[in-house]
């Protein structure tokens, strides 16, 4: 059994909204095991739905770059925030952003390739960690294209032009305009900059985070499908599921200018006005430091003081 730790329960208690009690619970009913905590929580009513955390621990920056019909992000990590602000740092993320945007998004041919100051991706990045003295990670790059229309880009909070911590790609398929689809696209990327889609449509979604939500479902409805047709319990805790694949897939997630109206239905609406067709067919949402976990103290040691915890 994992042993329940301070910084265990901030990371539930920032990841979960719960309180920091209930998170203590979650983790000792759970061995210290931290998405089944999650879902102990929900099946309490006690959190809301578990997404990926978006206060991330992990520092660097992400690069942005279009070109044409095509576009790249890129996130390279570093152990602290003092090195994404360094301008060497962000010079290397910046050539490598653009050297992807031509070769691809394979981190490890990425590697392979030549810099404009000589030697490859690998060797700027050895002789970064060596003269900035903290280690740093190529980590993910991802390409988009469209045959024809645009890639628009959006960084949020940008520490420097195409460089931040949320860099967002949008691919608008269509043969309208720049006047058409730029102003489109950024409202949609700030849209997938807040709402944290999970796959451009429900299909997309990861069976394996609807399966889950329908094991929450079904424990939360427990009292309601009891003595129930299967037929029926299916009905009650598809309802649920069903919500869930609309809340974060992004074509049906509702558009965040407004509230209330699907983000597809926004397309729909501006290829009318244009009388032409605009197809939302991907995009890029990356996140620095997504997925990454990274030694906490200052709050784990609040916790541990009122909760009676170890470090």
């Amino acid at each position: 059994m994992a042993e329940v730790t301070a910084a265990g329960v901030k990371e539930l208690r920032e990841r979960s909204g719960a309180g920091m009690m209930d998170c203590k619970k979650a983790l000792t009913e759970n061995g210290g095991d931290m998405e089944a905590a999650i879902d102990w929580l929900r099946t309490k009513g006690l959190a809301a739905v578990a997404k990926k955390s978006s206060r991330t621990a992990a520092e660097g920056l992400v690069g942005i770059a279009v070109a044409g019909t095509k576009g790249i992000a890129v996130e390279v990590n570093s152990q602290t925030d003092f090195v994404a602000k360094n301008e060497q740092f962000q010079g290397f993320v910046r050539d490598v952003t653009a050297i992807a945007l031509e070769t691809g998004d394979d981190i490890e041919t990425l590697k392979t390739q030549s810099m404009p100051q000589g030697g490859t991706v690998e060797d700027a990045l050895v002789a970064n960690i060596s003269t900035i003295g903290e280690n740093q990670v190529l980590r993910r790059a991802k390409r988009v294209e469209v045959k024809q229309g645009a890639v628009i880009p959006y960084v949020h909070n940008a520490a420097a032009p195409g460089l931040g911590k949320i860099g967002v790609l949008v691919a608008l398929e269509s043969d309208a305009g720049a006047d058409v689809l730029e102003p489109l696209g950024k409202q949609i990327a700030m849209h997938i900059a807040a709402a944290f889609p999970l796959a451009l449509n429900a299909e997309g979604i990861d069976p394996a985070i609807v399966e889950r939500e329908a094991a929450i479902a079904r424990e939360r409805n427990a009292d309601k499908i009891a003595g129930k047709s299967e037929e029926v319990a299916a009905r009650i805790i598809n309802g649920p599921v069903e919500k869930f694949r609309k809340d974060n897939a992004l074509l049906t997630q509702a558009f965040v200018m407004d509230g209330k109206t699907p983000v597809g239905d926004v397309v729909a609406s501006a290829a009318k006005a244009a009388g032409t067709t605009i197809v939302l067919t991907d995009y890029v949402r990356f996140q620095l430091g997504e997925g990454i976990e990274k030694e906490e103290s200052d709050f784990a040691a609040e916790v541990a003081a009122t909760a009676g915890l170890t470090k």
